[in-house]
């Protein structure tokens, strides 16, 4: 996780190089996927048993990145939905995409101290590619997973810090949730790809494995209570997975077990470590080995396309 990029470095464009399902391989090999996964693997250790109100250290970079997001759910309030015939997929959604992809640049240069603006053309794509799809209208765990490869960056620049690891999850992820269902609920964005009841949400997956690390060794909280209204209403505020099961209450109707049928399961599993693992085990079956996901990936200089030599 920590700084590994020297002062010379020379940034480059990410690019896509997932174009085949024979290509997915390479990628299972490559030095991006075990970085990506050795970061989200750390961040997991971080944030056990620590829930969004813990104080944490924060460093400049981790405000700046709070307060980035803060402007990009301003720019939702100036761009409200427009009146259209269609339920799905409110066209407005792509006029603040186009917004939030013109500020990118000026607002990284804004969040990050100044000696990291040379990385911005290479990072910055992965920030304007973690809010969903402007043609589609629609947002999914490809896009979740753009976003956490720009906060993987960051670390390797050294924009964030080794004591930010905390702060990066209950902090910038945590605002970058909250900012992504005001956009699905604004815009009425469609789940990208077809997951249904089968995958756990409609829309994300992280928040799930880190807020079941939070809740590890919790006095009170164990998985089978998670569905209990008063359970998910009193603490959601504090940990990502009861956010994300309140969240999935305001917007769907009708039976828990049949709308969010793994979510149900994984209430029967005895404790919070066990449901930890299990879901890291998931996220790697499920979405770091499906080609519909991993062919948008972009790969650069920070998250490079080759195999990994020390595997």
């Amino acid at each position: 996780m920590e700084n590994t990029v020297p002062e010379d470095h020379e940034y480059i464009t990410p690019v896509r190089a997932v174009y085949s399902v024979d290509d997915m391989p390479i990628w299972e090999k490559s030095e991006a996927y075990f970085e990506y996964l050795g970061f989200i693997q750390a961040l997991n250790e971080a944030v056990k048993g620590k829930p969004n109100s813990a104080q944490c250290p924060e460093s400049t970079t981790v405000t700046g990145m709070v307060n980035l997001l803060g402007k990009l759910d301003k720019l939702i309030d100036e761009t409200p939905p427009i009146e259209q015939p269609q339920r799905f997929g409110n066209q407005a959604f792509r006029a603040w995409y186009k917004k939030m992809k013109e500020s990118s640049m000026p607002l990284l240069q804004e969040a990050l101290p100044e000696k990291f603006h040379r990385a911005i053309p290479e990072i910055m794509l992965y920030l304007s590619e973690g809010f969903g799809n402007s043609t589609r209208i629609d947002y999914g765990t490809g896009h979740e997973m753009s976003f956490l490869m720009l906060l993987c960056c960051l670390f390797k620049i050294g924009a964030l810090l080794e004591i930010d690891k905390e702060a990066a999850v209950t902090r910038i992820f945590n605002r970058y949730l909250s900012l992504c269902r005001k956009l699905q609920t604004t815009y009425r964005m469609e789940p990208a790809g077809s997951h249904g009841v089968w995958s756990l949400d409609d829309y994300q997956f992280v928040p799930f494995i880190w807020g079941s690390a939070q809740l590890i060794a919790h006095p009170r909280i164990e998985p089978r209570s998670f569905l209990q209204p008063d359970i998910f209403e009193a603490y959601a505020g504090d940990f990502l997975f009861l956010g994300c099961i309140q969240f999935i209450n305001k917007v769907k109707t009708g039976l828990f077990a049949e709308h969010s049928n793994q979510l149900w399961n994984i209430s029967g599993v005895p404790n919070w470590t066990k449901v930890n693992g299990g879901l890291i085990k998931m996220y790697k079956a499920e979405i770091l080995a499906k080609f519909p996901v991993i062919q948008h990936v972009l790969f650069g200089s920070l998250l490079p396309f080759k195999v990994a030599a020390i595997h």
